[in-house]
C-alpha cells in the first residue's frame, strides 16, 4: 500500500461500525468513512451518524450526496420497467448499492487512498456489487472486508465494540437494515428461516393511519411528477408519497429468491412509495401502450431487474435497454388514483389524453363502431385457418 489511508463505506449500521474500529485498532490504518445517501435519510439522521463515526475514531467524515443521480440514472429505468424481481421485490438495496459503489470508488480515487472497506458478509450479494465495481472503477485499489474474511457473526461484532466501550443492545442490533429512496429492506434471524414472519417492530415505519384515503399520481412521460395535484420533481414526489403511505404499513414483504453466489435468499423490506408507483405506472401503460409494447418492455424490462440486481450494470447492454424503455415513455402520461388502507392499496383508475380505451372504435363487450359481425366471422375463420391445417394433417396421420 502506498499510504494507510483506506475510505470505508460507512452507514452507522454494526456491520460498519466494527468494521471504523477494528480498522483502525488492529490493522492500524487511517479510516475515512463516508456515507453515500442514495435518499434514505434525513438531515437529522445523516448528523447522527457522522457523530458516531466521529465517536468511532475515523479520521475523517463524509457525506456523498447522490439522491438525483441515483434516481436519473437507475431508479428511472426501474421505474419505466415496472421491475419487480420474482414479481415481489422493487430492488431497493440491488439498485442502491450499485450506485453507492461507484459514488464511493470516485471518493477513495479522489483522496488518494490506498484501499477500500466496506462491511459485506462472505454469503450475500452486497460483497458481489461492491467489489465489482471497485474492481473496474479502481481497481489499483485493495479491497478489504473485515466480517467477510473473519466470518463474524453480529453477537461476535458486538462483543468487540462492548470491549473498546461502545454498547449496543442486542435487542437493537439484532436487524441489519438498509434505508434508501426506492426502499427499506429489513434482514434478522427470521428472514433465515423459511417460515417465520418478520415481528412488526422489526419494521421501521409503524403502521399510524386505519382510515382510507385517496391520492392523485400525476405521470408525464413515464415519470411521476405531481401528488394530488401538486407539482414536484420526481425525486421528491417519491419521498412525499412515502411518507404518506408507509404510515398504512403499504409496501411490507418478504423477496424470497437466487443470489448472485448461488444460494437461495429470504430478505424482508418496506417499499410503500415504489410498490404504489410500479402498480399505477404499469395501470397508466396498461392504458397508453400497444399490446406489443408491453409484451417487450416485459421482457427487457426483466433482463435490466435482473442484471441490476446481479451487478451487470455496466453491462454494455444495459445503455441500449434503457433507451428502449425511455423511447417507450412517449405517452405514458396521466394521473392514477390510489386508494390506501392499511397493509394495502387499490389502484382505481386512470385519465389520460392518450389513453387508447377512449378510441372510438367501440367498448368492449359492448359495442363495435368501426367494423360488422360479418367482418368479425371473416376475420375469426381466417385467424383459425394454422390450426384447422394442423388438426387436419394429423388427424389423417
Amino acid at each position: 500500500m502506498k499510504n494507510n489511508k483506506v475510505v470505508l463505506a460507512f452507514s452507522g449500521g454494526l456491520d460498519t461500525s466494527y468494521c471504523a474500529k477494528y480498522l483502525a485498532n488492529e490493522k492500524a490504518l487511517e479510516v475515512h468513512s463516508a456515507i453515500v445517501n442514495t435518499g434514505g435519510f434525513s438531515k437529522e439522521e445523516l448528523s447522527a451518524i457522522e457523530q458516531k463515526a466521529i465517536n468511532l475514531g475515523v479520521a475523517s467524515h463524509v457525506t456523498l450526496e447522490k439522491t438525483n443521480e441515483y434516481y436519473n440514472n437507475i431508479i428511472k429505468y426501474l421505474i419505466y420497467g415496472n421491475v419487480l424481481k420474482n414479481n415481489t421485490y422493487p430492488l431497493s438495496v440491488s439498485a442502491e448499492r450499485i450506485y453507492q459503489a461507484i459514488a464511493l470508488a470516485e471518493y477513495a480515487n479522489k483522496i488518494g487512498a490506498s484501499a477500500i472497506a466496506h462491511g459485506s458478509t462472505g454469503a450475500g450479494n452486497d460483497q458481489v456489487r461492491f467489489d465489482l465495481v471497485f474492481q473496474l472503477l479502481a481497481p489499483e485499489l485493495e479491497i478489504i472486508t473485515p466480517i467477510r474474511d473473519m466470518s463474524l457473526s453480529r453477537k461476535e461484532e458486538i462483543d468487540y465494540l462492548a470491549k473498546h466501550g461502545l454498547a449496543l443492545e442486542w435487542q437493537k442490533a439484532q436487524y441489519s437494515i438498509n434505508k434508501g429512496l426506492w426502499g427499506t429492506s429489513v434482514g434478522g434471524a427470521e428472514t433465515l428461516t423459511s417460515h417465520l414472519a418478520l415481528p412488526e417492530e422489526s419494521y421501521p415505519s409503524q403502521v399510524e393511519k386505519s382510515t382510507s384515503e385517496v391520492i392523485a399520481l400525476q405521470f408525464e412521460k413515464g415519470e411521476i411528477k405531481g401528488i394530488n395535484g401538486k407539482k414536484l420533481d420526481p425525486v421528491s414526489a417519491i419521498q412525499q408519497l412515502e411518507e404518506i403511505a408507509n404510515k398504512y404499513g403499504i409496501g411490507r414483504d418478504i423477496h424470497v429468491g437466487d443470489t448472485i453466489i448461488g444460494i437461495k435468499g429470504r430478505v424482508g423490506f418496506e417499499a410503500a412509495a415504489a410498490s404504489i408507483i410500479i402498480k399505477a405506472h404499469h395501470l397508466l401503460e396498461k392504458h397508453t401502450l400497444s399490446k406489443w409494447q408491453l409484451h417487450w418492455k416485459e421482457q427487457l424490462a426483466s433482463w435490466y431487474g435482473m442484471f441490476i440486481h446481479e451487478a451487470q450494470y455496466f453491462e454494455p447492454v444495459m445503455r441500449n435497454i434503457e433507451k428502449f424503455l425511455e423511447d417507450t415513455q412517449t405517452n405514458v402520461t396521466g394521473t392514477v388514483t390510489v386508494e390506501l388502507h392499511p397493509y394495502r392499496f387499490i389502484v382505481q383508475g386512470i385519465e389520460s389524453k392518450y389513453d387508447l380505451m377512449k378510441s372510438g372504435f367501440g367498448d368492449y363487450g359492448e359495442k363495435n363502431n368501426n367494423w360488422s359481425g360479418d367482418d368479425v366471422k371473416g376475420f375469426i375463420k381466417i385467424m383459425a385457418n394454422p390450426m384447422k391445417i394442423y388438426k387436419h394433417v394429423n388427424d389423417k396421420a
